[in-house]
C-alpha cells in the first residue's frame, strides 16, 4: 500500500502542493516601511494596484511615483505627478524598466506596489536586476474576489514563479 502512495507522480504532486503553500505563506501581506522620500514603483496589470498606490501616496506626498507597464497606456487618472513607463509588457520587462530608472537616478531603495499574489515573483525579478538595491514590498491585497478566482491567480503566479526560478524570465 505504501509503495502505491509513493509513486513519482504522487511525490511530485505533493511537492508541488507543499511548495504552493510555502509560496503563498511567504508572500508579504503588509506594506514594508516606506520612507518620506522613497521612490514608489507601481506595476500595472490589476485594477487594484493604482488606487492602492494613490492611497499610499496620500501618506507620502514627497515620494516619487512611477507607474510601470502595459497597463499604463493613455491617460491614467491620478491625483499627482508621476513618471509613466508604458513600453514594458511583462513582469521581467517591468524589472528591466525599474532597473534602468534606478540606475539613472542612483536609487539605493525602491518600493514596489503590486498585488500580493504577484509580489514574490516581481520582487525576485527586480532584485535579480538590482542586487545592491533594497526592495520594499507593498502588496495590494486581493479583496472582493471569489475563492476559486483567488486560488486560480495564486496557482498561476506560483507556476510562473517556478518557471522564473529555473531561468525563464519571460513568462
Amino acid at each position: 500500500m505504501l509503495r502505491r502512495l509513493l509513486t513519482p507522480t504522487f511525490l511530485i504532486f505533493s511537492a508541488f502542493i507543499l511548495g504552493g503553500m510555502v509560496f503563498k505563506s511567504t508572500a508579504p501581506i503588509q506594506c514594508g516601511t516606506i520612507l518620506p522620500n522613497d521612490s514608489i514603483f507601481v506595476l500595472t496589470g490589476d485594477e487594484r494596484r493604482i488606487p492602492f498606490a494613490m492611497r499610499k501616496m496620500r501618506e507620502f506626498p514627497n515620494a516619487d511615483l512611477y507607474i510601470i507597464g502595459a497597463g499604463a497606456q493613455g491617460k491614467i487618472d491620478i491625483a499627482r505627478p508621476a513618471i509613466i513607463e508604458s513600453k514594458s509588457k511583462s513582469t521581467y520587462q517591468n524589472a528591466l524598466a525599474i532597473r534602468d530608472i534606478a540606475q539613472i537616478r542612483d536609487l539605493k531603495r525602491v518600493v514596489i506596489i503590486t498585488t500580493e499574489d504577484h509580489m514574490n515573483r516581481a520582487k525576485y525579478l527586480i532584485q535579480s536586476e538590482l542586487p545592491d538595491t533594497e526592495i520594499i514590498a507593498c502588496p495590494a491585497i486581493l479583496t472582493g474576489m471569489p475563492p476559486t478566482k483567488r486560488l486560480e491567480r495564486w496557482a498561476t503566479e506560483y507556476i510562473k514563479y517556478i518557471v522564473t526560478m529555473i531561468g525563464i524570465k519571460e513568462s
